[in-house]
Order: structure tokens, then sequence, then C-alpha cells
């Protein structure tokens, strides 16, 4: 029986994963799998070899501090793949936990394949990355049709997938009016899946809210969370005494909140591509410590911090970062917009062409077919 070992580092790239291997599961079901994984994963029956919230780390600082942590599930993960001996090591995201993985992997068994899903960012950070890359790397994994040319100067295989987060999925009808009570308008806020952003994120969204609470009495506000964190949320919202409010984690309910808002507030990261895919208007934030942010902006070589934005070369979906990230900023900036149907009809009309030229409904497949095609 072939085998596959999954590695991610964070929920979004257990999500990411776990859409490729639902679809691999029925093409292929002879497969066995081990990972390093979070919820998603495990709700297609793969037993993780740690919980993800043991190493998702945010921002250089906090790496340091967490270095020898890390070191050690490295190494931890390393030891366990060498056992499982594994055809394929299939690395999502997370490159620096995934990519060292990988790279050490593939210099104890050099004949486990290794194939990564979400290529780094080159384009932001140092384009001789591909280089190192390709010494440890057999396969890399592209969301957009603009990363590929990086590879191709370097003879490094590569295959465009698209975003499995866009595609278009039949889901089924779900009641949110116990959730959502007395007819109020739905307010999507996502303050990250990491510990460390939640704990940044929320102090200025809790005052946010209770900026908007002041002004619109008829606005639920929803805080989109991790069945990791959503606990704490709950826990932060009932201390704190704010209206109007709840958390979730339920990724079907998620889905159908998300669809049914008026507007989102959310951290910078892949739920933007799945906010503009529902055409929910939005604002992102942003904020880490000022050490971390001097660092990255010493070598990101790029304007905005988003996605759509970075696509586009201008600001279609307002950012809010570092000092700008402020319940004073967030409050007008959403109060304007909210009264300005043109404008959030231009975001929407601007993010559907955007994400038009790296959406398909294939993406998933495409994925499972390179798998398959180094299973052989």
């Amino acid at each position: 029986m072939k085998k596959i070992f999954i590695l991610t580092g964070e929920p979004s790239g257990d999500k990411l994963a776990s859409k490729v291997i639902s679809h691999l599961k029925v093409t292929k079901p002879d497969i066995e799998y081990y990972s390093v994984g979070g919820e998603h994963l495990k709700k297609l029956g793969i037993k993780s070899l740690f919980e993800l919230k043991e190493i998702t780390y945010l921002g250089f600082t906090n790496v340091l501090i967490n270095i020898f942590k890390i070191r050690s599930k490295i190494n931890e993960t390393v030891k366990d793949i060498i056992k499982f001996q594994p055809d394929i090591l299939f690395s999502v995201d997370s490159a620096d936990f995934t990519l060292r993985v990988a790279k050490k992997v593939k210099s104890i068994n050099p004949n486990i394949k290794t194939i990564h899903f979400i290529a780094p960012k080159v384009w932001v950070w140092r384009e001789n990355r591909v280089k190192k890359l390709k010494s440890y790397i057999d396969h890399v994994l592209l969301l957009f049709p603009f990363e590929k040319k990086y590879f191709d100067k370097e003879k490094m295989k590569s295959t465009v997938t698209g975003h499995p987060l866009l595609e278009n999925n039949n889901k089924d009808k779900i009641d949110i009016s116990q959730i959502i009570r007395d007819n109020k308008k739905i307010f999507s806020i996502f303050p990250g899946s990491r510990l460390s952003e939640i704990k940044t994120l929320i102090p200025i969204l809790f005052e946010f809210v209770k900026k908007m609470n002041a002004k619109y009495q008829d606005i639920f506000f929803v805080f989109h969370s991790t069945s990791d964190y959503v606990q704490l949320i709950q826990n932060l919202l009932l201390k704190e005494g704010l209206k109007n409010c709840g958390a979730i984690s339920d990724e079907k309910i998620k889905s159908h909140i998300i669809e049914s808002s008026i507007f989102a507030v959310a951290k910078s990261g892949t739920i933007s591509l799945e906010i503009c895919k529902a055409k929910i208007p939005s604002i992102i934030i942003y904020k880490m410590g000022f050490i971390n942010f001097f660092i990255i902006k010493m070598l990101v070589k790029i304007k905005f911090a988003n996605i759509i934005n970075i696509a586009a070369n201008d600001e279609v979906i307002p950012e809010l970062l570092q000092s700008k990230c402020n319940p004073t900023n967030i409050y007008n900036t959403v109060d304007k917009l909210l009264s300005d149907k043109q404008t959030i009809k231009k975001q929407i009309t601007k993010t559907q062409e955007i994400i038009s030229k790296f959406k398909t409904d294939k993406s998933s497949e495409i994925a499972c077919s390179v798998l398959i095609d180094n299973l052989q």
C-alpha cells in the first residue's frame, strides 16, 4: 500500500490539505496516511502526530523565544516521517516549519518524494530561494499563475493549481436563525487562528465593536475562530460584557455566516479570498510587535499585505496595519464604507475580476493528479 505523510503548520494549511486529500481518497482510496494536521484532516480519519497549536508561532521574536520547542518538534516530526516511510511527503504552506522538516527528511532518505503546496512567496522575499528549494523539493504546487515564472527560471517542476478555497462546492442548507436572532444583520470578524494573533487583535476588535454598537443596534457581530480558541473568545466576550456578539468554529456554519454577512473585518491571510468569493465587502487589519514589523519591512519588497491588493498592485481592499490598526481607524473606515454603496460595489466588482484570474473548480483535482503521478 502506498503511503503519504501530510505536513501542515497551521489551520489554513490543514484546511487546504483536506480539500486535496478528500478528493484523493475518492480517486485512489488505497493509500495510508499520517500527518501533522488539524481538525479538517482529523475529520477525514487521518491521525496527527501532535496538535497544531504546539507549533503555531507568529513573528520572529516569538520564534526566537520558542526556538528550542520548534527544533524539538521539527526533529520529532522528521523522526516519525522516516519511521513511517512514506512514498510522498506532502507539505502544505507554513514554510518556516514544513520546509525545514522536508529538507531534513530529503537528506536522510532521498527516495521520499517531496511535494510542497503553496509556494514560498519568492516574489515577496528572495528570488534566489528557488535554487535552495529545488535541492530538496521535487515538485511545487502554485496557487497563482504569476508565480510560475520564478520556478521556470530555475527549471524546477511546478504546477499551477489555482486556489482550492475558491472552488464552487455544493453546500447543505443550514438554519442560522438560532445563532443570529431578532433578524439582525451579520457582521463577520476574523481575529486570526494563532493565539498570538488573537491576543493582539481581540482587545482592538472589542473596542471597535463597542463603537459600532453605539451607532448600529441592528448588527450582530460574529467572531470566526478555530475549535482550539473559540471557547477562549467566548469567555472573553462574556468577561467584556459585549452585546450583539458571538463566536463560532464550525466550518459549515462559518461559510454560511460569511455569505450572509453585510461586511467583514479580517486579519491579513487566506480568509480574504473566501470573503471575496462570497462577494462580501471587507477591510484588512494586522498588527505585530515593532521588532517583528521592522525585520519584515527590511526583508519584504511589496507594498501590500493582502493577496488581492498584491495581484491588483492597488489597495482594492483597505489595509489598516500596525499603528493604523486601532479601534478608531477601524470604526471610521467601516462606518464610511457602510454608508458608501458605490465604493462597496466597486470593491466587489474589482475583487471578482482579480480572483477570476486564479479561480478554478479543478484546483483540488489538479493537485490530486500531481500526487497520483508521483505515486507511480
